[in-house]
């Protein structure tokens, strides 16, 4: 059953594209639906609400080449009329969500980008996937190529995204050479910014909301394992260069700029409260030690590369988290 907004008869295609973006709900999705709109195409907002918000999206209902659709890609999805791209960012990429279901995890990203691949070769659209730096794993390179092959377990608590990913890769290659399928794959490197959620799992909200909560702020192993941080608009940047370009090999898409995380805490720390402390950790099973991007593909092909510094970024994110936190806040008082 889909549940829509917006009926399919007032829908204004204009003279754009109609681009459909799976997971539009999400952090990403979210950010990357009015870029697509403000550059004069349709959207249509796919999302199963598992971890997507509709308040992400509530602000762009009013629009009149805005739909969401909601629908669990997993199911193969129907559409008549033309779509001209497609933009696969279904899959919860916070580690405790994705583990949460770690097969609905699995079967997003195999069945879903199936379906989905199966949409755009019907439509004769092109299709970017959401990939991810995941794919490889702990890696024993200190700088992550394209060409690296990755370092990735198949059993474990990561496998479920790890693996799921690596043969969502696999299926848009393998739909690009033998059906002739326009396809695109992005590695996503660590993204952050606003409109994640407080409780996302991952190192930038975590320091922060527990900072804003008054919190320890938690260190897992000794804090010496390495990020590369890119602020949201970049990566929304990236991945529209990449839906144009001629390129079908993955691109990795991140920031190379490399911080620990007891830096990262240092960096949070200094914009909300110095005095908080840190609070140690075991490193979880699997957790990566160093996550670094080499960029020179982007850079090359599509004239990418971010320009917000991480400093900037958390200035732009934390009013965000701000602003959640102390709704939360108000919430609990009225409860109690």
């Amino acid at each position: 059953m889909r549940d829509l907004v917006g009926a399919p008869e007032s829908m204004d295609f204009g003279s754009g594209k109609v681009v459909l973006v799976a997971g539009g709900a999400g952090f990403l999705g979210s950010a990357l639906c009015p870029r697509l709109l403000d550059a004069g195409n349709t959207v249509l907002c796919v999302d199963n609400l598992l971890t997507g918000d509709l308040a992400n999206v509530a602000s762009l209902f009013g629009h009149a080449r805005f739909r969401f659709i909601r629908h669990d890609i997993i199911a193969p999805l129907r559409l008549s009329g033309r779509v001209d791209e497609i933009y696969n960012m279904a899959c919860p990429a916070s580690p405790p969500r994705y583990q949460a279901d770690p097969i609905h995890t699995f079967r997003t990203c195999v069945e879903g980008s199936l379906n989905l691949l199966n949409l755009a070769t019907e439509k004769g659209a092109r299709i970017l996937l959401s990939s991810t730096s995941e794919v490889y794993g702990d890696p024993e390179v200190p700088v992550q190529s394209e060409d690296y092959r990755g370092n990735v377990s198949t059993v474990g608590p990561r496998a479920c995204y790890d693996e799921g990913k690596r043969a969502a890769e696999t299926l848009f290659w393998e739909f690009g050479e033998h059906r002739g399928t326009q396809t695109r794959i992005a590695r996503i490197f660590n993204t952050y910014g606003p409109r994640m959620h407080p409780d996302d799992g991952r190192v930038v909200s975590n320091f922060i909301v527990q900072a804003l909560r008054g919190e320890a702020l938690t260190i897992y192993g000794d804090g010496s394992q390495t990020r590369s941080f890119c602020y949201v608009d970049d990566m929304v940047e990236g991945l529209v260069r990449l839906m144009e370009s001629d390129e079908k090999m993955p691109v990795n898409l991140g920031n190379p700029g490399e911080f620990t995380m007891l830096e990262l805490a240092e960096k949070v720390l200094a914009r909300i409260a110095d005095a908080r402390p840190l609070c140690y950790r075991p490193l979880p099973k699997d957790d990566p030690r160093q996550r670094c991007p080499d960029i020179s593909r982007a850079k090359r092909l599509l004239g990418w590369e971010p320009t917000v510094p991480l400093e900037r970024g958390l200035d732009l994110t934390i009013p965000w988290f701000s602003g959640r936190v102390a709704a939360e806040q108000r919430q609990e008082a009225l409860v109690s």
